[in-house]
């Protein structure tokens, strides 16, 4: 049995302690409606706040706190899971709560990187455990016994020796007064009764029925709907307005401009805005608002190259150049060819690659791009904000709450006690609510109205005001000696603005003579991470081009990708390859199991890929039929190792869900500019993945192992891009080099 150090001290219980007392009629106000949907519990006496996490009422309703946001990769379930395990508690007798933003407590509360369930695994069930721990020490001295003879199970607590039991309600006031223990016993992996179970998602009923959840389902008294009107193109500013149409059409009661960010503001990672300098129009209702947003006569002008500071995650400060200029699609495309075509930054070098090549009996080289993506989460930016002299009370969708809390403290001037971010459900994200620069807005509009408000931003706001996934571009190059062994492989890849190399994974490793390079153009159209960031990319055009090496090599394409990693594994090249060769292979050897890969189907057209990134390991095939002259995904198998799986529901979900956001933004999505203006504006020229689209079916398969659980909310999206482009070419014989695949005339070619 696991035993671990506690990291709470008596400190952190003394203040959960002075909050539960404040806010015990809070808590019956929503026990009352809770009780009636809990196996006919009654409305508790008293609830005792056991320790951040954990809440338990006299009647044995236990409230576990949800520490990070929910966006839908459904931790608010999966993650009370952790805590209900270790406390050996009914999970029909739990209820989840949202957690406030209290870093102190709960460490990281952000959603982003595919971490939250890794980087909590082991604290969420030490707080179950240390609760447990306590209520055991109640009973015991209750009951006079040793505590090493009272047991739990569901919520209860035994003594077989005198027969005494009692639910934790009966021992939660005493418990809560209990010595936090310096360490505690965690459950084996073997004696799980939760995690591993599938567990329906907490807010299910609540979501399907319209309950309000979501941000821009809140409201209060008094409240006025704010919207921006932004610059018609990346490079330009504002030069003047008149707003007396607008102040006069009826409900709008304010037109005024703002600066996000004052210019002596050092602005952190998730800071990023692409118009700090913007045009306010507030009003009482949102039709009303926005009708008086075109009502508004601007004049822009074009502004010159400029340099931003801002801090790193690493707190260091960094400046980038901003340079004038309205951007082009095609000016995009032509800048990344030329970039491309020439030797780039080395970033890694083994062997001798150019003697490979030198010598190579066959040279397979290709091109790959990809567009400018918006995230187009279904619930557009908003926040809502009352900042008053000693408070500003924030409620609404964000991604990280405690950085952008220390955001708006300095912003607005006040302290971070000050500042008060209560988190609601998130329509989507994709790392688009990574950047609260709309909360800061929200929150310098209220400050100067001093009134509550709230910002709303519209479909048109966020397509064109974006923070979008970068443009990329990446030429591969493959020797293969007589025998058709890959003797040398090279990646050279940039985009605008980052590069999306990531040196260290498959098949550096796998190859004696490899050489990976990067570049880089400086952009002012704005951008940030979106799902699975740079792996959104990489991993398409890198399964896409093994592929095509493989057919080359006149071999199978997933034995040749396991014949590469089983070199990786028994013989490595080089000492910082950041992946597991066996679990690679693993998810590969399961999916061409599972899909019968290697038995034709009559009319089926079958592609493979398999990536790592976020720490978990994905692999597919896709099945494609051709309907006429279209293509058709009739099926998506995706194998999965991600360690172990907490709520096998939730973790098919996730799966299922970024399969098909992969395949989609791969087949027919792109943000393309002209002059510095995006082209499409809304969901009639951007398009998303349709019903028509998704595939007939998605069958998912876990490796089942007892490995500390990794990633699964972004993992399941890069591969599947990879393998679509090699069943596309199976069943039309073409190969798929520029995204979107379904219109690669679109963006830039």
């Amino acid at each position: 049995m696991p035993i671990i150090k506690t990291h709470y001290n008596r400190r952190s219980f003394l203040k959960v302690s002075a909050a539960a007392g404040a806010g015990l009629m809070l808590q019956f106000s929503w026990f009352s409606p809770l009780a009636k949907t809990l196996a006919g519990k009654e409305v508790p006496d008293e609830i005792f706040d056991i320790n951040g996490y954990i809440r338990i009422a006299t009647n044995g309703i236990v409230t576990i706190f949800s520490p990070n946001p929910e966006i839908g990769q459904n931790v608010k379930t999966s993650m009370p899971m952790l805590v209900a395990e270790e406390l050996d508690t009914d999970w029909k007798s739990v209820t989840v709560e949202q957690a406030p933003l209290d870093t102190s407590l709960y460490t990281r509360q952000i959603a982003g990187g595919s971490r939250s369930i890794n980087q909590s695994w082991e604290s969420l069930r030490m707080a179950g455990a240390t609760a447990r721990h306590m209520l055991r020490e109640a009973a015991a001295k209750a009951w006079s016994v040793p505590a090493s003879e009272i047991t739990t199970e569901k919520g209860e607590l035994h003594h077989k020796k005198s027969g005494r039991k009692a639910n934790y309600g009966k021992m939660a006031s005493a418990a809560s007064k209990m010595k936090v223990p310096e360490e505690v016993n965690l459950k084996e992996v073997k004696d799980f009764t939760i995690i591993r179970t599938p567990r329906k998602n907490v807010d299910g009923k609540e979501i399907v029925t319209g309950k309000p959840l979501f941000g821009l389902d809140y409201k209060q008294p008094g409240m006025m709907i704010a919207m921006i009107v932004h610059p018609p193109a990346f490079g330009m500013t504002l030069k003047s307005m008149d707003k007396q149409k607008a102040l006069a059409m009826p409900g709008i009661t304010d037109v005024f401009t703002i600066n996000t960010y004052e210019d002596s503001y050092s602005q952190g990672p998730f800071d990023i805005t692409a118009f700090p300098e913007l045009i306010v129009v507030v009003g009482e209702t949102t039709w009303q608002v926005m009708k008086a947003k075109k009502a508004i006569e601007a004049t822009w002008e074009e502004f010159d190259t400029y340099t931003r500071t801002y801090k790193t995650f690493r707190g260091e400060n960094e400046t980038t150049t901003v340079p004038a200029g309205l951007e082009d699609s095609q000016d995009h495309f032509t800048q990344m060819m030329e970039k491309g075509a020439v030797s780039a930054k080395e970033v890694r070098k083994d062997g001798n690659p150019e003697q490979a090549f030198e010598t190579a009996a066959k040279v397979v080289e290709r091109t790959f791009t990809a567009p400018f993506l918006a995230h187009n989460t279904m619930e557009p930016m908003n926040f809502f904000a009352n900042v008053t002299a000693g408070k500003v009370e924030l409620v609404g969708p964000i991604q990280t709450p405690e950085f952008m809390e220390k955001t708006v403290a300095e912003r607005l001037g006040m302290t971070l006690e000050q500042v008060d971010i209560q988190m609601t459900r998130m329509g989507g994200g994709f790392g688009r609510r990574l950047y609260g620069h709309f909360l800061v807005e929200a929150a310098v509009i209220s400050q100067k109205l001093g009134k509550p408000v709230k910002l709303v931003y519209t479909r048109e706001d966020d397509m064109t005001f974006g923070t979008y996934r970068p443009a990329y571009h990446a030429y591969y190059r493959a020797a293969l000696d007589e025998n058709n062994n890959l003797i040398g492989f090279h990646v050279r890849t940039g985009g605008i603005p980052e590069s999306p190399l990531f040196a260290n994974r498959f098949p550096a490793g796998s190859v004696d003579n490899y050489l990976a390079e990067e570049w880089q153009i400086s952009s002012n159209i704005t951008t940030g991470a979106f799902r699975a960031p740079r792996s959104n990319f990489m991993a398409g055009v890198e399964q896409a081009f093994l592929d095509e090496v493989a057919e080359a090599a006149g071999k199978d394409p997933i034995a040749f990708r396991l014949e590469l990693l089983e070199r990786a594994q028994n013989n490595p090249v080089g000492k910082n390859n950041d992946y597991d060769a066996e679990r690679y292979a693993g998810v590969l050897k399961l999916v061409r199991d599972k899909a019968a890969w290697g038995q034709p189907k009559p009319d089926v057209h079958r592609g493979a890929a398999a990536y790592f990134c976020h720490m978990s390991y994905v692999a597919n095939v896709v099945d494609v039929k051709m309907e006429g002259d279209k293509p058709v995904v009739d099926k998506v198998y995706c194998a999965v190792d991600c360690g172990i799986v907490v709520n096998p529901l939730a973790a098919t979900n996730l799966v299922e869900g970024g399969t098909v956001d992969g395949m989609g933004h791969a087949m027919f999505s792109a943000l393309t500019l002209k002059n510095g203006r995006p082209e499409q504006k809304n969901f009639n020229t951007y398009q998303l993945i349709r019903n028509i689209d998704a595939p007939n079916e998605i069958e998912v398969h876990f490796v089942e192992n007892d490995i500390h659980p990794t990633g699964l909310g972004e993992p399941p999206f890069p591969p599947v891009v990879g393998a679509i482009a090699n069943a596309l070419y199976k069943a039309t014989g073409k190969r798929y080099y520029n995204q979107p695949y379904m219109n690669e005339a679109l963006p830039v070619s």
